[in-house]
């Protein structure tokens, strides 16, 4: 498979957003577009072993209630339609064929799962529908030569497991790592990444475990790690098997340097369940601005996020970072749709979406914009590392940018 990923220099600095002019074309419409509507649709585990994630769909229809209120997107109000496929890849093509075949969106947004989305990726290029800004970092959506309908939102992977590596082995004198890593798609990506990034180092990974998503603990795959005298860890897990994992660790009495992948790093529903005495010092990558981060106090995309949490979100919890990644990508679809203008035809979607140039999202971490390109299917290929520190997030080091190689 050719992908354009783009690597990571370092070194970044703040772009303006590009100003978007709305197409104004003749009015024309497909499937889940109208002159008073368009129709999204979503998927989410609100329930089962990743219902932590249930946030993220909570926020984006939170989103869409907003932008309902002040008037829609070009005078059509959003239909946001979520469905419930508890992270079981049968349940999202069963939930996804509902969504195209009877309810007929104009284009899903951020439908969350590797496996999920894997199930359906298929399926939604062969019907031709957008399949816009998921939430899973997997590299396989930057394939626009194949899959030319799919499109991720956040950094993938593969490129955020290389830093981890590199990381390390210019930061930890002679490193012996752990790694507990899910064992599907989202975790073997990672694992991907962090091999390559290791390169001829690989020999330092001293024990690689695994673990099942219906598996009711981790703990004796830690115990393994620690028994192996693994010096880091590298934890590769989703929120609730990371927390669990953290928590082990300390009972055990081991103390390795730790990295825990992104999408467990919510100060909400991971370091906090964690105990925050027990994840002092752990490090991960991020580009979305943390909320308890007490540095951005003032700033105002913080203000204006507040003020919709307040109003349309009130029961959330500000620590949920999938409140932060469910508000910055609707932003983006929301940007998408109104360049749109009249013409909302599933394949002008797409158009548009492949057409921001260093564009700024309210919540990402400064420096951090978006560009997307008929060949350039990653939105966000930038970030910054960030040690735990007290109850947030600090943040080190330079911004990690991706230039198109």
């Amino acid at each position: 498979m050719s992908i354009n990923r783009r690597r990571f220099v370092g070194g970044a600095s703040a772009a303006l957003a590009a100003t978007a002019t709305p197409s104004r074309a003749q009015k024309k419409y497909d499937d889940g577009a109208s002159d008073s509507e368009i129709k999204i649709g979503h998927t989410c585990p609100y329930s089962g072993p990743a219902s932590a994630y249930g946030v993220n769909g909570k926020a984006v229809a939170a989103y869409w209630d907003m932008i309902n209120d002040q008037g829609g997107i070009n005078g059509r109000k959003i239909k946001f339609i979520t469905l419930d496929d508890g992270y079981s890849p049968p349940k999202t093509v069963e939930c996804i064929r509902q969504l195209v075949e009877q309810d007929k969106v104009l284009c899903t947004e951020n439908t969350l799962g590797t496996a999920c989305n894997t199930a359906i990726h298929k399926y939604m290029n062969q019907r031709k529908v957008p399949h816009l800004f998921v939430a899973t970092g997997a590299s396989k959506w930057g394939d626009p030569k194949h899959f030319p309908w799919t499109m991720g939102f956040t950094p993938d992977y593969h490129t955020e497991g290389e830093i981890y590596a590199k990381h390390i082995l210019s930061t930890v004198k002679d490193a012996r790592i752990g790694v507990l890593m899910q064992n599907d798609d989202y975790g073997k990506d990672y694992w991907e990444g962090f091999k390559a990034g290791l390169g001829k180092e690989i020999g330092r990974v001293v024990k690689h475990v695994t673990y099942e998503i219906n598996e009711p603990t981790v703990d004796s795959q830690v115990i393994q790690l620690k028994g192996a005298d693994a010096n880091v860890f590298f934890n590769i897990a989703t929120p609730k098997f990371a927390a669990q994992a953290m928590r082990k660790v300390v009972d055990l009495g081991w103390k390795p340097i730790q990295y825990v992948n992104n999408v467990s790093a919510s100060v909400g529903s991971v370091m906090k369940p964690a105990g925050f005495d027990n994840v002092q010092g752990i490090m991960t990558a991020m580009y979305l601005m943390d909320p308890t981060d007490p540095r951005w106090a003032d700033h105002p995309d913080l203000a204006a996020f507040k003020a919709w949490m307040a109003k349309y979100h009130p029961t959330a919890h500000l620590a949920d970072l999938g409140n932060v990644s469910g508000y910055t990508v609707s932003f983006l679809m929301a940007e998408t749709l109104r360049r749109c203008g009249d013409e909302l035809t599933r394949a002008n979607v797409m158009k548009q979406a492949t057409s921001f140039q260093k564009f700024r999202v309210p919540m990402l971490l400064p420096g951090i914009t978006v560009s997307t390109s008929a060949t350039d299917y990653y939105p966000i290929q930038a970030v910054q590392l960030a040690r735990f520190k007290g109850q947030t997030w600090d943040l080190f080091g330079e911004i990690l940018e991706a230039e198109s190689a």
